[in-house]
């Protein structure tokens, strides 16, 4: 792996656990391995780097819940294996857990790839809603836009309960009760 790549897989990894502010330019040099000058060789900063590592994360989500999305089965089963997909829940999401970050939310830069994602998602699942709709498989009367954001919700909101617990209960409580509300009669 490049030291570029090195840098951006533990900025990566060390947003997912500490946030932006925690994020301080020797943790990134100590995890991944590199010398002092080797991050400004590479990026502008510590605000260059972060973009780049949340750009990363970001595309990685999105096409991890494209595949899952975009699988096989009815729309119903596609958003119920994207609500069950395997999570490390007591983590968080690595995207949705930079929203808490007022140094992320603050900047327009650093916050756009993850509303990007968010709304890349969120659009997928409003168009399996309106799939299913169209196949009967759902209510006429369901908005697509809404259970989209209600699933994005559930999830997000279903990560910051099991955090709070210590428990993927929390979680999985809320993933339950939406696909019941959400399952074809």
């Amino acid at each position: 792996m490049s030291t570029s790549d090195r840098l951006i897989e533990s900025t990566r990894e060390l947003l997912w656990e500490r946030g932006y502010v925690g994020t301080s330019p020797k943790a990134i040099l100590e995890r991944a391995g590199a010398g002092q000058g080797s991050m400004y060789h590479h990026f502008k900063g510590k605000p260059d780097l972060a973009l780049a590592a949340i750009r990363r994360t970001a595309e990685e989500l999105r096409a991890g819940a494209e595949r899952v999305l975009g699988g096989p089965g009815t729309p119903y089963e596609r958003i119920e294996a994207y609500l069950l997909r395997e999570r490390d829940v007591l983590r968080g999401c690595p995207v949705g857990r930079l929203t808490m970050d007022p140094d992320v939310v603050a900047s327009e830069e650093l916050r756009a790839p993850v509303d990007e994602t968010l709304d890349a998602i969120r659009e997928l699942i409003a168009g399996i809603v309106e799939e299913g709709k169209e196949q009967g498989q759902f209510a006429p009367s369901l908005d697509g836009e809404e259970i989209a954001a209600t699933v994005l919700a559930t999830v997000q909101g279903g990560y910051v309960l099991a955090r709070a617990s210590g428990s993927p209960a929390a979680f999985d409580a809320g993933v339950r009760g939406l696909l019941s509300l959400l399952a074809p009669r």
